[in-house]
């Protein structure tokens, strides 16, 4: 047997360090590799993104707030229960201010009532009995809604909104009455509206009832 020579075994030491640093350079390439990849395949993956759940048909039905309204505070006089002034919620009727103050009694003529009309903020209701004539109130419905069926309104107080709503008289008449209301003071009878250009025999008889001047 041949007994390797000082020379061979140091060429097979360096040959095996050899080879074991070739292998661990492969190893650390490897790995250098191995993360490239997955670094690569993770930055591949498309970006997944929530959305929140569409709403529901009840959801989307649900109207949007608005700010609060303000309460109408409205005087009922007349054949009700307890006539005073009531406190309604917006978008209230005239069917609801009579019910707030006791509801009708059995002599009320309800028939001489709007009771369907949306009441006006500082308005009077009145009820009255069969054939009753409604009395002039001084101020009533003087506000800024529409004449309310049955209840005069005083010449010398209504605004332009109130004056439109009565028969047959439009934005510019109702401009004429105020203008000839600003220019004479004030409206001593209603045959006065004779005066304002416009307004003829026939009108007037239209709403000579649905007009008052009170003292």
């Amino acid at each position: 047997m041949t007994v390797p020579s000082r020379l061979d075994r140091g060429r097979l030491a360096v040959t095996r360090s050899a080879v074991v640093s070739v292998l661990a350079v492969v190893l650390v390439v490897v790995l250098v590799s191995g993360v490239r990849v997955a670094w690569a395949v993770r930055d591949s993956r498309p970006e997944v993104i929530t959305e929140p759940p569409a709403p529901s048909a009840l959801e989307a039905a649900k109207p949007i707030a608005t700010e609060t309204a303000a309460p109408a505070v409205v005087h009922v006089a007349g054949q009700v229960v307890r006539p005073g002034i009531v406190r309604l919620a917006p978008g209230s009727r005239v069917i609801d201010a009579v019910e707030a103050a006791g509801g009708p009694l059995t002599e009320a003529d309800l028939a001489a009532v709007n009771l369907a009309r949306p009441v006006v903020d500082g308005e009077q209701v009145y009820v009255p009995k069969p054939g009753e004539a409604v009395p002039a109130v001084p101020g009533a419905s003087t506000g800024t809604g529409p004449a309310a069926e049955g209840a005069p309104i005083d010449l010398n107080a209504a605004d332009a909104t109130a004056l439109d709503g009565l028969p047959g008289v439009g934005p510019v008449l109702a401009e004429r009455i105020i203008a000839w209301r600003t220019e004479h003071g004030r409206f001593t009878s209603v045959d006065e509206l004779g005066e304002v250009s416009g307004i003829g025999e026939k009108l007037l008889g239209q709403i000579r009832d649905r007009v008052t001047v009170p003292p």
